[in-house]
């Protein structure tokens, strides 16, 4: 599949993929920033899941049947497809150092380790304004194909497929006007923006630049090209 031929070489947003140490705490806010796993392609397809239980209890009496007694709602779950390609550099060891990070979010961090309590890292799938899909999850299954290969056997090509499970926050109150739970929007860098302006404009707090950094996976906040789009936290969510 040739680079041209998808999604994330026109794109103004690339997918990525921010992976966090865990909490170490009780938490449901993830630790520290690890790296930023940018797509090298944006995906052609992703599916989003979500159940509901439902428990029946049969009754003799009930002839047509007993009413159903809801339970909850399960976390939402995502299965998306990453593809890597460095044939046009097929002496370099991109795709294998790849497919290792992914594979590493089905393995214990070793912060975790050390702080005893164990475990693989978490992470946030984000795309632009898409924020349906955007939520704190860990990694259940990396499944990795290595589809072409160079001369000496170092692979050159893989598919990816992920899934990736909610790890659910406290709800916070809905936006009254929206009824969504916050009322976060997308913002798209100009020049002289940066970080700690962005905050000031619109949390009237500077310092509140780490919570577009982490909302954004941003590790180098000096780095803020023109024209990318940010996801602003809302208002409620900085405070938090």
């Amino acid at each position: 599949m040739p680079k041209s031929s998808n999604g994330a070489g026109k794109s103004l947003v690339r997918a990525s993929l921010a992976i966090h140490e865990p909490p170490l705490g009780t938490g449901t806010r993830p630790g520290a920033l690890i790296r930023t796993f940018a797509l090298d392609f944006n995906p052609a397809q992703l599916s989003l899941s979500r159940a509901a239980q439902w428990k029946v209890t049969p009754t003799v009496a009930a002839r047509g049947g007993a009413r159903p007694e809801f339970m909850g709602s399960e976390p939402r779950v995502m299965s998306l497809e990453v593809f890597l390609d460095s044939s046009d550099r097929p002496t370099g060891s991109e795709v294998l150092k790849k497919v290792a990070a992914l594979l590493s979010c089905c393995e214990v961090t070793a912060k975790s380790v050390a702080a005893k309590k164990p475990s693989p890292p978490w992470v946030v799938f984000q795309w632009g304004s898409f924020s349906t899909a955007r939520f704190t999850a860990y990694v259940s299954s990396v499944e990795a194909s290595y589809t072409l290969f160079g001369t000496t056997g170092i692979p050159l090509r893989a598919t990816c497929q992920m899934r990736l499970h909610e790890i659910p926050r406290k709800t916070r109150k809905q936006n009254p006007t929206s009824g969504a739970l916050t009322a976060r929007r997308v913002h798209q860098v100009v020049a002289g923006d940066s970080l700690q302006s962005l905050a000031w404009r619109e949390y009237g707090n500077a310092a509140a630049w780490r919570a577009i950094a982490e909302a954004n996976g941003i590790d180098d906040p000096a780095r803020l090209p023109t024209g990318v789009e940010l996801v602003l936290p809302a208002a409620e969510e900085v405070r938090h």
